[in-house]
C-alpha cells in the first residue's frame, strides 16, 4: 500500500498544513467578520434549499 516514508511525510504534511491554515485564519479573522457579515444567513439557505429537493424527491418517489 503506502511505504513508511509516504507515511510519514503524508503526517507532516498534513500537520504542517493545518498550522499554516489555522495560522491565516487566526491573522485575517477581523476581516472575515466585516466583509462576511451576515453569511451565516447564506448558508442557512442553501442547506434549506437542498433540504427542499431531497424532501421533494422522496415526495414524487411514493
Amino acid at each position: 500500500m503506502f511505504s513508511k516514508g509516504q507515511l510519514i511525510f503524508a503526517a507532516l504534511f498534513f500537520v504542517s498544513f493545518v498550522i499554516a491554515i489555522s495560522y491565516s485564519y487566526r491573522k485575517d479573522i477581523l476581516v472575515h467578520q466585516k466583509t462576511y457579515k451576515g453569511s451565516y444567513k447564506i448558508l442557512i439557505g442553501f442547506i434549506v434549499f437542498i433540504l427542499l429537493l431531497f424532501i421533494i424527491k422522496i415526495f414524487f418517489k411514493h
